[in-house]
């Protein structure tokens, strides 16, 4: 699904973090290029 595609990881602080995001992606083939966990308030 992601092969040979780059991805931004924006993640919440109350939610999914933006590590997680990122293995989850690198997992299906993607390659992330920045991760970020933020807090949306």
């Amino acid at each position: 699904m992601f092969d040979n595609k780059m991805v931004v990881a924006l993640g919440e602080r109350d939610g999914i973090s933006g590590p997680a995001i990122a293995a989850c992606v690198e997992a299906a083939g993607g390659k992330v290029v920045l991760t970020a966990t933020e807090c949306f308030v």
